[in-house]
């Protein structure tokens, strides 16, 4: 019996460290996520810029 509680714990000790790993890397994901949605918006608003800048150059009258 004690084999058997062993082989049953160390499957629950891999387990519980499997979803701690997919807990961490899920974390760290969402973090990259996080970090890539700032750059576009980030890109996002450089271009909005640029374009309003070409616009103000193309017509200059209208300001």
């Amino acid at each position: 019996m004690s084999t058997l509680s062993s082989v049953s714990e160390r499957q629950s000790q891999a387990t519980l460290i499997s979803d701690l790993n997919k807990s961490y890397y899920q974390a760290d994901q969402q973090a990259k996520l996080k970090n890539l949605e700032a750059e576009v918006d980030s890109l996002l608003q450089q271009l909005q810029n640029l374009k309003e800048q070409k616009l103000a150059a193309a017509h200059p009258e209208e300001e």
